[in-house]
This record gives structure tokens, C-alpha cells and sequence, in this order.
């Protein structure tokens, strides 16, 4: 594989542990309290978007009352996510084998930020963010704009995140998807052609 379209959040960069606590300081600003391991979970096995809805249900509240209070917090808690083990050394194999990286993330253009502080902006060709109006993961059109848009050979193409919906988007839009689970949380549906839980070991699947 040489065309790898990326996941950002919990796949290039750990950008949960603020997250996790945005999410925290939003339930907390509605009077109630949820454990950082709770909405990991939630997170990680689902979506943010589904741990707003849960939480908001199960305490009735309004979900986007708690959405905002996320969205307030985040930014100012996210502060230069780190990248994972390995993600650098993948990025740059897949450059150096002739190939290209491209992003397709649901955050905005702080996206670009972070892979810059992170000195990883250098290895992508093109982005998607939350910017453009592209129906989320799973619906394949956002990749399916990157894939056409630069003239991929699908074969050669893979989708890399760290969740069901990310594996999907990429089988959606006719490629392979790799999963990175680095702490084995996930229930796995989605039938990925690979699954790590250290980037690195994607190394040998560049070519």
C-alpha cells in the first residue's frame, strides 16, 4: 500500500486525554459527573457525538446543551497533541516509497495546527476537515472526493483510524481499512484487512 488516508484524532495524534476532559467539564457545567475511564470509552468505542447523546439521555438533558459546553472547552484544553509511536515513521515511509498521505478528519482546521506542532503537516498532500460539508464517517464521500480528486489507484489505498466508523468509510469508499487499537478497546464489526496496536508495526505494509 502507498495511499494512506488518515484518521487524526486517537490515530496520529492522543489528542483524548483533553477530550476526555472537555467532555468531563461540560457534564460537570450541567451538574452532573462522569469518570475520565466512562467517557474514554464511550469516545473510543463509539463517537463523541454518541457519548453526547447517551450521557445527555440518560441524565435529561439536552444533547446539544452538552455539546456546547464540549465545544467550548476542547480548544482550551487541547494543547499541542502529541503523535503517537510511530506515526511519523509511517508518514514519512509512505512518502519516501513514491506515495502520499492525505487527511480526512471530523475536527476543523485546528486539525492543521496540531500536525504542525506535531511536525507532521510536511507528509500530507490534502486534507478534508470539518471545514468542508462532507457527510460524516461512515459515508464514504469525503474520501471518495480525496480519492478522485488526486487520481488514487484504489487498490493501492487505505483508509487508517482508530475506530469502527473509520474502517467502514474506507470499505464504503471501495478500499482497505486499517484499524489501530492501541489499547484493544474496540469491539471490532468492521472487518478490517489489519488491526495494530503500535503504528510502527504498519511499517512493512509500505510499498
Amino acid at each position: 500500500m502507498r495511499e494512506f488516508l488518515w484518521d487524526l484524532d486517537g490515530t496520529l495524534l492522543d489528542t483524548y486525554p483533553a477530550m476526555v476532559q472537555a467532555f468531563q467539564q461540560a457534564v460537570a457545567e450541567l451538574g452532573g459527573t462522569i469518570t475520565a475511564e466512562a467517557t474514554y470509552r464511550l469516545m473510543r468505542q463509539q463517537s463523541v457525538g454518541y457519548a453526547e447523546k447517551t450521557i445527555a439521555a440518560q441524565n435529561s438533558w439536552d444533547w446539544q446543551a452538552l455539546r456546547a459546553g464540549y465545544q467550548r472547552w476542547e480548544p482550551q484544553l487541547q494543547q499541542a497533541p502529541a503523535a503517537f509511536a510511530g506515526a511519523k515513521a509511517v508518514l514519512a515511509k509512505v512518502v519516501a516509497v513514491g506515495g502520499h498521505n492525505y487527511l480526512m478528519t471530523h475536527r476543523d482546521e485546528s486539525a492543521q495546527t496540531y500536525l504542525v506542532q506535531a511536525g507532521l503537516d510536511h507528509y500530507f498532500t490534502d486534507a478534508v476537515t470539518a471545514d468542508q460539508p462532507f457527510p460524516r464517517k461512515p459515508d464514504p464521500a469525503a474520501l471518495n472526493y480525496l480519492l478522485d480528486k488526486h487520481h488514487v489507484d484504489r487498490q493501492q489505498a487505505v483508509m487508517v483510524g482508530d475506530r469502527n466508523l473509520d474502517i467502514e468509510a474506507g470499505h464504503n469508499a471501495g478500499i482497505a481499512g486499517y484499524l489501530f487499537d492501541i489499547d484493544q478497546l474496540i469491539e471490532v464489526t468492521s472487518s478490517p484487512e489489519v488491526q495494530v496496536t503500535d503504528l510502527n508495526d504498519l511499517l512493512t505494509l509500505v510499498g
